[in-house]
C-alpha cells in the first residue's frame, strides 16, 4: 500500500472458507467451495482464484476496488498457497486464458514449466534445504534466498498474535528447542520483489539476480557466529546483534519459526567499539542492499532508525 498497490485476498480453499463459516455464520455461512460437496479436495480452488482476478478486471456488478482501475494483476502465493499456485501455473494455466500478468511464489515451491509470464520466487533460509534442484534464473524467472530469515518469523507472529486473541481467544504457545522467531525481516525483501515484478511485467525491466545461500556439502555454511553465508544478507545478519537463523525444531510448527538468540554484552562489545560504529555499519549495509535492489529505501530508513534508537555500543 505504501508503494501504491491494492491488495485482494482470495479464500479459495475449504480450510479457509470453513473457518470463516464457523467464525461468522451470519456473514459467511452460505459460502461453499466444494460444488455442494462434489469436489472435496480443492479442485475448484484454481478457478476460484483466477475468476476473482478476472472479476477485478471486468468490474461488472460489485466493484471491490472501489473505483480503482487495475493496471496489472500479480498473483501471490505464500507457503502452502505457493504450492497450490505452482500446480495452477504448471498444469491449469496451459489449458486456460491467462488473467495474471506476473507471479510471486513466497516461502514455497515455484513452477518448473517455462511460460511467458514472469515468475519471482523469494525463499527464507528455512525453505532452502539443499543446494540441488535450484531452477536457474532466466528471462522469465528470478529466485532470491534470504539469509537468517525464517519461513514464519517475528513479523508474522507479531501481526497474528492480537488477531488470534480477538478471533480465537488466545495466541498459541510453542515450546521449541531454540528461542523461536527469527527477527530478520523477510518482508522487506518480499516487497522489493513485488516492485521488481510489477516493473518486469509493465515494461520488461529485468530484476537483479541475487547470490544463493552457501552450502558445505549438504549443510548450510555458517560463519563463526553461526549465521548463514551467502544469499541476500540484510543488515540484521551482516551487522548482527543476535543469532538469527531459519532453523529450529520441536513440536507443532517450530521447524518453521527459525531461531533468535540475542548476543550478550561481551559479544556486542567485541563486534562494535561504540554505538556510532554500529549505526554506521547498519547504514552501509542497508545502502548496499538498496543499491542492489534487495530492499526499498523506506525500509532502509526503518532499519537505520531502529539501529539509532538501540542500546548497542552505548555505555
Amino acid at each position: 500500500m505504501r508503494e501504491g498497490y491494492a491488495w485482494v485476498g482470495v479464500s479459495a480453499q475449504r480450510v479457509g472458507v470453513n473457518q470463516l463459516r464457523t467464525w461468522s455464520p451470519a456473514r459467511y455461512g452460505s459460502l461453499d467451495v466444494t460444488g455442494a460437496g462434489e469436489f472435496t479436495t480443492d479442485q475448484l480452488s484454481y478457478d476460484i482464484f483466477a475468476q476473482a482476478a478476472a472479476a477485478l478486471k471486468a468490474r461488472q456488478g460489485a466493484d471491490p476496488l472501489g473505483g480503482l482501475e487495475p493496471e496489472r494483476l500479480l498473483a501471490i502465493g505464500a507457503s502452502q498457497s505457493a504450492s497450490r499456485m505452482t500446480t495452477y501455473y504448471n498444469v491449469v494455466l496451459p489449458q486456460a486464458t491467462p488473467v495474471f500478468d506476473g507471479y510471486a511464489f513466497v516461502v514455497g515451491s515455484a513452477p518448473t514449466r517455462v511460460g511467458t509470464e514472469p515468475i519471482f520466487q523469494v525463499l527464507s533460509e528455512t525453505d532452502v534445504s539443499s543446494p540441488s534442484n535450484r531452477r536457474a534464473d532466466s528471462a522469465v524467472f528470478r529466485r532470491w534466498e534470504v539469509a537468517g530469515a525464517a519461513h514464519s518469523g517475528w513479523e508474522g507472529q507479531e501481526y497474528r498474535a492480537p488477531l488470534a486473541v480477538r478471533d480465537l481467544g488466545g495466541a498459541p504457545q510453542y515450546n521449541c528447542t531454540n528461542p523461536p522467531w527469527s527477527r530478520v525481516p523477510l518482508g522487506q525483501v518480499v516487497v522489493a520483489a513485488y516492485g521488481h515484478l510489477a516493473r518486469w511485467v509493465a515494461d520488461g525491466t529485468v530484476p537483479p539476480t541475487a547470490p544463493y545461500l552457501e552450502f558445505s556439502g549438504t549443510t548450510k555454511a555458517r560463519n563463526e557466529l553461526g549465521l548463514a553465508l551467502g544469499g541476500i544478507q540484510l543488515s540484521q545478519v551482516s551487522v548482527p546483534t543476535a543469532l538469527n537463523t531459519g532453523s529450529n525444531s520441536g513440536p507443532s510448527f517450530c521447524l518453521l519459526f527459525g531461531t533468535h538468540r540475542p548476543f550478550d554484552d561481551t559479544q556486542l562489545d567485541a563486534l562494535y567499539r561504540n554505538h556510532g560504529s554500529y549505526v554506521s555499519a547498519v547504514d552501509r549495509a542497508d545502502a548496499a542492499n538498496v543499491a542492489s535492489g534487495y530492499i526499498l529505501p523506506a525500509d532502509a530508513e526503518l532499519n537505520q532508525r531502529a539501529a539509532a534508537h538501540s542500546s548497542v555500543g552505548k555505555e
